[in-house]
């Protein structure tokens, strides 16, 4: 295997349970986002754009849909003979075979597979945020400061700090202190679960992690701390651009919506970093004489003759005459029936709404949501 300089590991087995009926029947980084994308895609665009061509993906949680839909990397340009993608779910050894127990024991089970790739540095990313970053600045920082690990950063409010793994860092960027999900934050320095580590020195972390048996096998709650502890060289990489971490309803939702409006929080036209995704190759859009679109992204094959307002629609979605969608999400090849109202909503694929059917939150400030309810359209 020809060497390389740096390879990115991609953590993609979580459940995302607090994203409740998204993730019921497919792994979070599978979800749909966006009318077109999935989370995962944000991540392997990410790293085709940043120059970073061998991607190793770990699967765990209901992984059939996302290793479909990951194939052999063609949409991301990563169908290629040195690098490309590889798929790496659980597997069995001799002596047997055990889950993933953790982010870090997912990467000690390959090890080999790292090995294999002879890289001086390894990127671990998350597979479930929504963001644009150029990886190979950060490892340009990581590599100048001959840097042990770094992580990228974010600033956040302080009374969201404690949501997140917080760091305090020297004005160099040295990183003196780091705490999961603190009560008390010291700091506003979020991580983005974004790392970039010399692959030996984190090879030897994980060896040592995985012989401890109190470990949770975890970066956040493990790696990161004893790396600090025996006065490794870490050091946070600031950045400033949109990041969301879609872990909630509400974050999907509040995402979703960023990407809507003439002034919209996160840019998904600039050609200078195009996000890649499957394409579906189905018809064009089409809006029906009484029908009308305002801030809402429509994707390929719906159709429209009712009325959509700030909304996403994901392809082959219908909305018929005299219904109304505002404020919503709703997935691909569902039928918003005429007279149904949805509002500031997240309805899930192939879902029937029926007529005058209303489809609302519960109080103020709350997504409605419906992935199962009404009629279930059918495969055929």
């Amino acid at each position: 295997m020809r060497k390389l300089s740096c390879i990115a590991m991609l953590l993609a087995g979580g459940q995302g349970s607090r994203l409740g009926g998204l993730t019921r029947n497919i792994a979070k980084p599978a979800v749909p986002f966006g009318g077109k994308y999935r989370i995962i895609d944000f991540a392997l665009s990410n790293c085709y754009n940043s120059g970073i061509y061998a991607v190793g993906v770990l699967t765990q949680y209901q992984p059939l849909e996302l290793h479909r839909y990951i194939g052999i990397g063609s949409p991301w340009d990563l169908d290629r003979k040195h690098g490309g993608i590889y798929i790496l779910p659980p597997y069995a050894r001799e002596g047997g075979a055990d889950w993933y127990k953790g982010t870090a024991d997912a990467l000690y089970q390959n090890i080999k597979f790292v090995d294999s790739m002879k890289p001086d540095h390894v990127a671990v990313l998350s597979g479930d945020h929504v963001y644009k970053m150029d990886y190979s600045k950060m490892l340009s920082f990581h590599v100048e400061k001959k840097a042990d690990a770094t992580i990228a950063v974010i600033n956040v409010d302080i009374k969201e700090a404690s949501r997140f793994g917080i760091m305090c860092a020297d004005k160099d960027g040295r990183i003196a202190a780091f705490e999961e999900k603190p009560k008390n934050p010291q700091s506003t320095l979020a991580s983005m679960g974004v790392y970039i580590f010399h692959w030996q020195v984190l090879r030897r972390y994980l060896i040592e992690d995985s012989q401890n048996a109190k470990s949770s096998h975890d970066f956040g709650k493990d790696i990161i701390p004893r790396m600090l502890f025996k006065k490794e060289k870490l050091f946070a990489y600031p950045f400033e651009g949109y990041w969301r971490d879609v872990g909630t309803v509400e974050s999907y939702w509040q995402a979703s919506m960023d990407l809507l409006g003439d002034d919209y929080a996160f840019d998904l036209y600039s050609p200078d970093w195009i996000i890649s995704s499957e394409n579906l190759a189905l018809p064009p859009h089409y809006i029906g004489k009484e029908g009308r679109v305002l801030k809402s992204l429509v994707s390929e094959g719906c159709l429209i003759y009712g009325h959509v307002e700030n909304s996403i629609l994901f392809p082959s979605v219908i909305v018929e005459e005299g219904a109304a969608v505002k404020d919503s999400v709703i997935m691909a090849e569902s039928r918003v029936s005429m007279g149904a109202v949805v509002e500031r909503a997240i309805v899930g694929g192939k879902v029937f709404v029926m007529q005058k059917q209303k489809i609302l939150p519960s109080g103020p400030g709350d997504i409605a949501l419906r992935f199962s309810g009404g009629e279930k359209l059918d495969d055929g």
